[in-house]
């Protein structure tokens, strides 16, 4: 799908991405970037701190909010702005799950050529519902 800034309706919403996570992509995504916290590679160091297994880190997070949005925009789309917030862990063995909804879209013509932006409200979830991490992301996408 490409989106069609044009015809694009304020609310919308985007479709669910849900996504298993198993110790390997957490370890994975921790040394992938460089991020060598304890909690993201050591069972008995997360238990030690009140946590019953590995967590995700935050990039792998922002990941998953920029692939929640750019898969429903398209190839076109680009993430130009993320906001986002760490209210609860994904651990190893949970399911990420992503909703997201179109808030608002607006042309930035203080630019030449003018940019097309999307907003977007995103939350991601474990698979029990409870909240991990909104995200605030502006996407630019073609006229």
């Amino acid at each position: 799908m490409i989106v069609d800034w044009g015809r694009l309706s304020v609310p919308t919403d985007l479709p669910e991405v849900r996504d298993e996570v198993d110790h390997s992509r957490v370890v994975l995504g921790a040394a992938a970037t460089w991020d060598f916290f304890p909690g993201h590679f050591d069972p008995g160091y997360a238990e030690s701190q009140g946590h019953p297994t590995i967590f995700v880190n935050t990039m792998h997070l922002a990941g998953f909010a920029d692939r929640i949005a750019t898969d429903w925009a398209g190839p076109y789309g680009r993430v130009v702005r993320r906001k986002m917030r760490l209210v609860g862990p994904i651990y190893a063995g949970d399911t990420m799950v992503g909703r997201g909804r179109v808030v608002d879209k607006r042309c930035d013509t203080s630019v030449d050529p003018p940019r097309y932006l999307v907003e977007l409200r995103i939350e991601v979830t474990n698979q029990r519902g409870e909240l991990c991490c909104p995200v605030e992301l502006t996407l630019e996408v073609p006229p």
